[in-house]
């Protein structure tokens, strides 16, 4: 009888090649990508400069928006591992809050004076962030809190459930017409430098954007709430034995990322003047594209990620030079998450806890 010869496993110095080997290829097709988008955009900065520059300058603004939801996803996964699927439609349904605020509550219209413009977006801001702040928090109590400890199927789906339930109610309460506000912040030029335009409105969004990122960078590095975080995200049990109260500290953690919802809220209504109950669902997931890209649970991946996804989108729909356009944004966007969950799960600057801010 012949004896089949069996084939022996790879030995360790084999497998380390053939990892070695398979790394090199997907760098080097990773380089060749990159090459080709700078290429690209090379040759649309050199044929128009000044638009290349002011195409720029809308991405960024868009960035900045997504950044903002960005950093709630990533903050709560920081600490549970947990992707809140309702982050998205908390945003949507505390944009249209602000709504309500700003046309019913004050009456805001194009002819209000510049100080009742600015009380009563003031008003509009902080009772979006309030309300999100709290719809956040009660999603934890209710849909998080009992399943921390469940198989991780089980909080995922009722996240995903926890969104259709609140944009459910968004539908209910503002039905499906897209709700408008005057264009408060107005579109004209602040000033320029070169053929370069800066808008009023752009610089509303980043002069906002900027201390609210600033803020959350020292609360999280500096205070004890910061620190408390930190190491729960680290070890809740040992944080616990060391007197952190774990369910406040997550809850906070929910509040904080659902106050960032609310902001971003109300900064998309007023740069964007409509807004519907499902604006937060393909937002939402740019915003998660966005955390994936720069790094899950990283803070300033999650600002990096929502720059660079604003960025993408606004060369791919405004340079004039071999760009696919709009009806293919989402195509590149969700396929940027493909890719970056297949070659590069970690994210760009790899997968840290809150803490690596």
């Amino acid at each position: 009888m012949a004896v089949q010869a069996r084939s022996e496993p790879p030995s360790p110095p084999q497998q380390v090649a053939a990892r070695a080997r398979k790394t090199s290829l997907v760098g080097a097709i990773g380089l060749v990508f990159v090459g080709v988008i700078v290429v690209w955009l090379g040759k649309n900065f050199i044929d128009d400069p000044a638009e290349f520059m002011n195409v720029f300058l809308v991405g960024l603004t868009r960035g900045c928006v997504y950044a903002l939801v960005a950093l709630g996803y990533t903050l709560v996964y920081g600490i549970l591992q947990l992707i809140n699927f309702a982050h998205g439609d908390v945003f949507a349904l505390s944009g249209l809050i602000a709504s309500t605020v700003i046309l019913s509550t004050f009456g805001l219209t194009d002819e209000s004076g510049t100080g009742i413009v600015v009380l009563g977006i003031a008003v509009a801001l902080l009772v979006a962030m309030a309300f999100a702040s709290t719809l956040n928090t009660t999603i934890e109590l209710v849909g998080y809190r009992r399943l921390r400890n469940a198989p991780r199927l089980a909080p995922l789906i009722t996240a995903v459930g926890m969104s259709f339930i609140v944009q459910n109610i968004s539908l209910i309460l503002y039905g499906v017409q897209f709700r408008s506000v005057p264009r408060f912040v107005p579109n004209s030029v602040a000033f320029s430098i070169g053929e370069v335009d800066f808008q009023w409105n752009k610089l509303f969004v980043l002069g906002l954007t900027a201390p609210v990122l600033v803020a959350l960078t020292w609360l999280v590095r500096s205070t004890r709430h910061g620190k408390a975080m930190r190491a729960t995200s680290q070890d809740r049990d040992a944080a616990a034995m060391m007197g952190i109260n774990v369910n406040r500290t997550i809850s906070f953690t929910f509040a904080l990322a659902g106050s960032l919802a609310g902001a971003a809220g109300l900064l998309f209504l007023l740069y964007f003047t409509t807004m519907r109950f499902d604006t937060g669902f393909e937002l939402g997931l740019i915003a998660f594209t966005a955390a994936v890209l720069g790094g899950i649970g990283n803070l300033t991946g999650a600002v990096l990620g929502g720059i660079l996804i604003g960025l993408i989108q606004e060369f791919n729909e405004g340079l004039a030079w071999a760009s696919p356009g709009g009806d293919w944004t989402r195509s590149i966007v969700f396929g940027i998450l493909i890719a970056i969950l297949v070659f590069r799960p970690s994210g760009l600057l790899g997968e840290r806890t809150p803490e690596g801010a």
